[in-house]
């Protein structure tokens, strides 16, 4: 399933696909702009979002095999709740 995959999912329950198409993004525009603060965005049931902050370290270059420095970085992270789990298995 596709982003516009899903937006047909939601037009099926609202009154058009306009609609739907607003939900879905402002959706995932708000779980992005809590996760720029650094909230957690939890959804009981289905998961939670949060930030994984990522520590300096020293790398390789796969082609030439000289070290390289990569800088810290913060990284989305899903955390799937227990009932999505079980829904899946």
């Amino acid at each position: 399933m596709n982003k516009a995959d899903l937006i047909n999912e939601v037009a099926s329950v609202v009154s058009n696909k306009k609609e739907a198409q607003a939900a879905v993004d402002c959706v995932f525009e708000s779980i992005v702009n809590t996760l720029k603060k650094g909230d957690v965005v939890s959804l009981v049931g289905f998961g939670t979002f949060k930030v994984a902050k990522r520590k300096a370290r020293t790398g390789r270059n796969p082609q030439t095999g000289a070290e390289i420095q990569i800088n810290a970085s913060n990284a989305p992270k899903f955390v799937p709740g227990k009932a999505f789990k079980d829904a899946v298995n």
